[in-house]
């Protein structure tokens, strides 16, 4: 079946990389493994950061866009139509003013993924926005979501209430678990480049630097690691960013126990997984965390700070530690334990590559993909 994909908050062809621009490109994939036919509607971005006389230009500009999509489409023979639409990730700085006015036109089924709606916006400055999203879920015919957080607000919104799911987020995760084959040549090169010691655990982080949440978690991981000076640890950190100098700064009172590599391609972040012992990350305000993802497929175990979208990818006492959010104490609580009992590190690592290929890879996700567009094309709640 041909599916029409779009993205209004970052297209999948986008020259940054982004976490976003990533599950753009899975969720493409998944549907592709799948059987299915995926087409990029659109590269347009209604992105904005406030202001209310350019939400309105782009809504013009969308519905525009819909329209002359709808008549390129009209024109085309019935079977090389889109008989779907997907669009991932709306919400009231990016709202889709393109989708549902091409499903309502050529009747074709309407389907959204990571879509959030706050109630708290509607007289901000983006009132326009999120009216706009709010319109667009009602219409869905089918909502997938991510992380469980946002299902309490869309629940009002969703016309049919078996029409809303929440998935497990998911990754393509052969070349992570691959890494895991490779520890011993991994780890020896590594500490061949770096000058580290092989013989005390090592802790990776990876995330990039930015003012935001970001920067709140490096800084309660860095309290956190402050608080086991006493122990035996190295701290290995891949990112990069505009906040690198300030995070930086945080953990001044722990030099000599961190290495900074910067940001790191797939085939350099593959290598730190297989090569680790434990991954740590706080996630202060994380949706769910992609990273956790690819840690766990390269049988990492996880410490991570504690939310519904972190717990639905990291099991505690299954293939990692949760912490409550922000706790540097419990935080260090938790990274102590897991280094101080190696058995337990090693039953998570099974468990948690255990898990990532039975519910978080691309063949799951394509798989049940496919089942739910066949419920909706049939008619059938999800």
């Amino acid at each position: 079946m041909r599916i029409a994909f779009y993205a209004p908050m970052k297209p999948p062809t986008h020259a940054t990389p982004s976490g976003d621009r990533r599950m753009a490109r899975l969720l493409m994939r998944a549907w592709e493994i799948s059987g299915h036919r995926v087409e990029l509607a659109s590269s347009f971005r209604s992105y904005d950061r406030g202001d209310a006389r350019r939400q309105l230009r782009l809504k013009n500009l969308g519905e525009r866009l819909a329209d002359r999509l709808i008549r390129r489409y009209q024109t085309r023979p019935v079977d090389q139509r889109p008989k779907a639409w997907f669009t991932y990730h709306l919400y009231h700085k990016a709202p889709d003013w393109v989708g549902p006015r091409v499903s309502d036109a050529l009747s074709i089924p309407y389907m959204v993924a990571e879509a959030s709606y706050a109630p708290k916006q509607a007289n901000s400055v983006w009132k326009l926005n999120h009216n706009g999203v709010g319109a667009a879920i009602s219409k869905a015919d089918l909502i997938i979501g991510f992380n469980p957080d946002d299902a309490a607000c869309l629940s009002p919104l969703v016309q049919v209430p078996a029409q809303q799911i929440t998935l497990p987020p998911f990754i393509d995760a052969e070349r992570y678990h691959l890494s895991s084959l490779n520890r011993t040549p991994y780890r020896h090169a590594l500490a061949k480049r770096y000058g580290l010691n092989q013989n005390v655990p090592w802790l990776l982080c990876v995330a990039m630097m930015r003012n935001d949440q970001k920067r709140n978690s490096y800084e309660v991981l860095a309290q956190a690691l402050g608080q086991m000076r006493d122990q035996s640890w190295h701290l290995l950190v891949a990112g990069s960013g505009p906040a690198e100098r300030p995070i930086k700064t945080a953990f001044d009172a722990l030099k000599g126990r961190v290495t900074w590599m910067g940001a790191q391609d797939e085939n350099a972040l593959s290598a730190l997984y297989g090569a680790s012992d434990v991954f740590v990350w706080p996630a202060i305000k994380e949706a769910y965390g992609m990273v956790f993802l690819e840690a766990l497929s390269a049988g990492l175990p996880v410490v991570a700070g504690h939310s519904a979208g972190v717990a639905s990818i990291v099991g505690h006492n299954r293939n990692g530690l949760l912490a409550p959010q922000g706790d540097p104490a419990a935080f260090a609580d938790a990274t102590t334990r897991l280094l101080h009992n190696t058995s337990l590190r090693t039953d998570m690592s099974k468990r948690a590559q255990e898990d990532m290929l039975k519910t978080h890879s691309l063949d799951h996700m394509g798989a049940t993909l496919n089942q739910l567009l066949e419920r909706v094309m049939a008619g059938e709640a999800a």
